[in-house]
This record gives C-alpha cells, structure tokens and sequence, in this order.
C-alpha cells in the first residue's frame, strides 16, 4: 500500500472574503507596514515618530489650503507638489487598467507617456508663439492621446496577429520613447535660442494648463476620469467585453465577439490615456520635455493598479497614499539627513506589506495536522 504525504502548507484559493475582513487585513497590513519601517529607521538611529511626522509634514504642509500673498486660496507647498505625483499615477494607473481588465500585461505606460507627452511637444515646440491658447492646448491633448493610443496599438497588434509576449514588448517600447527624446535633444529646431546644449526648450505661457488652487487643472480631470472609468467597466458594453476576454479569449470567442478588435481597442484606449499623462506633464506640470518626464510613474502605477483591486474608485485613494510615501521620504531626506537608499527601503517596505495582504485576502494558507480530518487555516 502506497503511503501519501501531504505537504504541510497548502495554499487554497477563497471562494469569498467579507468586506469587512478584507479592510482589516489591509489595515494590519498597514500597522505592520509601519511597524517595521519605525524598526529600520531606528536602527539607523533615527527617531521613528519625527520621521513619519516630517513625513506628512512634507507631503502636506503645516495648512492644506491656505490664503497666499495675493489673497487667493490654494494648497500649500508641499501638497501641490504632491498634488501633481498623485495626478500622474492616478491616471496613468487608469490607463493601465484599462489592459490590466482584459490580462493584457501592458508595462510599457512609461513609454506611452512619454510618446504622448512627445507629440504634444511639437506643438508646443513649433506653435507655442504663434497659435491662441484654446487652439493650442486642444491640438497637444489630441496629439498626446492619438500619440499615446498609437504607441500601444503597436503591441497590441503582434499580439493578436502573431501571439507575442506583450509584456517583454511594451517593456522594451519604453527604451525606445527615452532614446527619441534623447535625440530630440539634440535637434536644433528643438532647443533653445542661441545655444547647442541638448536639452529641450521651455514652453511658452500659452502651452500651460489652467490652475485650480494652485495646481493645474488636470488633478480635476483625473478625478472625474476615475469615475468615468469605474462606469466604462460596470455600466458599458465594452468594459463587459474587456472583462470576458480577461477571464477566457476562447470564451469570449464562443461567444461571438470579436477578440482582436477588442484587444485593439482597449489598447488604444489604454495608450491614449497614458499619452494623456504626458500631455498633463508637460503642459500642467513641468513646461518641458526631457526623459523623466514619466517620472517611473509607469511602472509605479502599476502598483496603484493591483493595490486597488483594478478598481478606478480605490485608486484615487491608493495614487494619493503612494505620492505620499514619496514625497514624504524626499522630505525626511533634508530634515533628518536619512540617506535616499534607506528612504527608498522604507517606501518599499510599505509597499511591499500592501501588496503582500493582497494574496492573504484572495488565498487561504491551510496547514497540515496530526487530527484525522483537522485542519488549520489562516
């Protein structure tokens, strides 16, 4: 007779969670997130609570929104500043969603931005001077998000044509985006008046985006484009075809939708958001182009992406909790002098316990025992 051993862990996934133990995984998540990051920080013989303070301190400010010089309110600082990071991610990570929905694994966001923010450029590059403002930034938003769509059309298309790996394809497109807008440098038309140094002019006044306290108004925009994305998925067609085709392609094939052309078109809609990132880059944030315009927002918001479950609503809170982290950890580099490599430690500690609850909330560990029939779970 043959003896079975069963392994002593089993990894099983739940068939449902309660809501209300989904938020309280999350939230030991992140006590223990914090726990551990006080730990590190202390053992570098810092002060643990200074840190985490100057950390808000730093992303916020002392007033959210205050009275400037001129009488007219607006955020501080520091929480313009963060304003803008959570702006990028947010959209950013709804355009990768967009792909995400369907299991189509876009990493190429980063060079999606930068492709967009690269076609609205031109206009501003070329016309900066010349044409109205209405007519300007109308042409630099089509550009950026045709530019954007086109770039992840690209993939998109071997992949459905030839079943090719989208996810070492995008990546490699984002080396291609910063390449060409290193040789942009270079292009005389392209940089600044009297001199040879590769870098890209500054845009005109006209190529900027009006401000809402004090930040461009593209932090508006995001928001009402979460809510437009949440009803895409929930409400429309095509986001019930964008779900079916992530859940089985043969399925969706049975039942008599067209996979290619879906795959197209999510992938246009995902490129197109993405290039409008970069259209809010340059016009809203920066006033330029160089090649961290992205700022790794591509890669960051997926992170975004998978921390709110895919769901456009959750990602504006999650956008703004990373751009948190991030300007908090910059700040606590010149208050406290902590050294950018251990402010960087920190930031992923975090986000590795908020990403790690995720697999606690979706699988169940059961551990083998010694009763007949007993088992432990977790």
């Amino acid at each position: 007779m043959t003896r079975t051993h069963e392994p002593f862990v089993r990894v099983v996934k739940r068939t449902g969670i309660q809501r209300r133990k989904a938020v309280l995984f999350r939230v030991l998540a992140l006590f223990c997130a914090l726990l551990m990051g006080g730990l590190l920080v202390a053992l570098l013989g810092y002060n643990p609570f200074q840190m985490y303070g100057d950390m808000i301190s730093g992303a916020i400010g002392k007033t959210l929104i205050a009275v400037n010089k001129k009488g007219v309110l607006e955020f501080s600082t520091s929480a313009q500043a963060t304003l803008k990071i959570m702006t990028l991610l947010l959209v950013t990570a709804l355009g990768l969603t967009m792909a995400f929905k369907m299991r189509f694994w876009n990493i190429g966001g980063e060079g999606q931005i930068l492709v967009g923010a690269i076609c609205c450029s031109y206009f501003a590059v070329h016309y900066g001077d010349t044409w109205p403002q209405w007519l300007l930034l109308s042409m630099m938003f089509l550009a950026g998000c045709i530019g954007g769509g086109i770039y992840g059309l690209i993939p998109a298309f071997f992949k459905a044509k030839w079943g090719t790996n989208e996810t070492l394809f995008t990546l490699m497109l984002n080396y291609i985006a910063i390449s060409f807008i290193t040789f942009l440098q270079y292009q005389p038309s392209w940089q600044m008046s009297g001199t040879t140094f590769p870098k890209i002019r500054d845009f005109s006044v006209t190529t900027r985006l009006p401000e809402v306290l004090g930040v461009h108004i593209g932090w508006i925009i995001a928001l009402i484009l979460a809510v437009l994305a949440f009803l895409y998925f929930a409400k429309t067609k095509h986001g019930y075809e964008i779900t079916v085709v992530g859940e089985s392609a043969n399925t969706a094939k049975y039942a008599g939708m067209n996979v290619t052309r879906i795959i197209l078109r999510t992938m246009f809609i995902s490129g197109a958001i993405c290039g409008f990132a970069g259209f809010l880059q340059v016009s809203g944030a920066s006033g330029t182009l160089t090649t961290d315009t992205g700022g790794g927002a591509g890669f960051t918001a997926i992170s975004v992406s998978w921390l709110a479950g895919m769901n456009p609503l959750l990602m504006v809170v999650y956008s703004c909790f990373i751009a948190v982290l991030q300007r908090g950890s910059n700040r606590i580099q010149t208050t406290m002098g902590i050294p950018k490599s251990a402010a960087d430690m920190l930031t992923g500690i975090i986000l590795f316990f908020m990403l790690g609850v995720e697999f606690f909330i979706n699988y169940q560990l059961i551990f083998r025992t010694r009763r007949v029939g007993g088992e432990a779970t977790l």
